[in-house]
């Protein structure tokens, strides 16, 4: 696995005005609080491109801390040939973690609080050192890391999900949901984080299984990633962040009732339930 970092793609430029940007933050605001997806945002907004949702993500994400939501993370999305084959897009993609999104394993999960709820097996860094792109590599990341801690993502959908594109999903912070933090942290050099694999279990029955090198050939490729996508932002990773490295298992739908055990081995598991 080569170590060079994996420049992020071009966003292209802006084509929605300021207004139209609000408007759409606005939508997804509201659809969040009723929990009814919005119709396709590309469908309705010819030519919106990834710059354009980066910038409607931007003003989702403040319009939280305006509210006294904390950001204390990111997530990165599809970054394993698993989640690609399953959402039909082909790079990955970012949003943010709020406070209000942390959950402890063994947590009852409120499944009415969220939107085309399915979950997915992860591993998530907790930063002890900023990372601020460009030219950031999986080295500078397992050097910047305190600890891998076993983690479930779980996924929500403020815009309606048939026909999605990465501008759908990114104006929506690549659905993310809320994750569950649980199993036995480690440091970055204990164990060859490409060889972490894991069992999903729904229900006491395998739905999924991965091993983490799907992300990327190692998971903290998808932080490399993300770190020098956000520079071209303007933006880096602050220490104490919790970063979503990205699934190595495609999506497993829940519904009320459901248990959610991932078994990661010599790690520890991750459980909620969705009441």
């Amino acid at each position: 696995m080569s170590d060079a970092p994996r420049g992020p793609a071009p966003d292209g430029e802006r084509t929605l005005d300021d207004d139209a940007v609000v408007a759409i933050a606005d939508e997804l605001a509201e659809a969040d609080r009723s929990r009814t997806p919005v119709p396709l945002l590309t469908a309705r907004h010819d030519g919106m491109t990834v710059a354009d949702a980066y910038a409607v993500q931007r003003t989702w994400r403040d319009r939280g801390v305006a509210r006294g939501r904390r950001v204390v993370g990111h997530k990165i999305g599809l970054t394993s040939k698993a989640m690609q084959a399953a959402t039909g897009i082909t790079e990955p993609d970012y949003g943010v973690i709020f406070d209000d999104m942390v959950l402890e394993s063994g947590s009852v999960v409120e499944h009415a609080a969220f939107s085309n709820v399915r979950v997915e097996v992860e591993l998530a860094f907790v930063l002890a050192e900023p990372l601020a792109g460009p030219g950031i590599t999986v080295t500078d990341v397992l050097r910047a890391t305190d600890r891998v801690v076993p983690a479930l993502e779980i996924l929500d959908a403020r815009v309606e999900m048939p026909g999605r594109t990465i501008v759908d999903t990114i104006s929506d912070n690549a659905a993310m949901g809320a994750m569950v933090l649980g199993g036995r942290p480690v440091r970055p050099d204990d164990v060859d984080l490409r060889w972490v694999s894991a069992l999903l279990y729904r229900n006491e029955t395998i739905e999924e299984t991965g091993v983490a090198a799907g992300v990327l050939g190692h998971p903290a490729q998808g932080v490399a990633w993300l770190a020098n996508k956000l520079a071209a932002h303007g933006d880096s990773l602050a220490a104490g962040e919790t970063i979503l490295s990205g699934s190595f298992t495609r999506p497993t739908w829940v519904h009320p009732g459901d248990t959610v055990h991932a078994d990661y081995g010599t790690l520890g598991a991750v459980t909620c339930r969705f009441a």
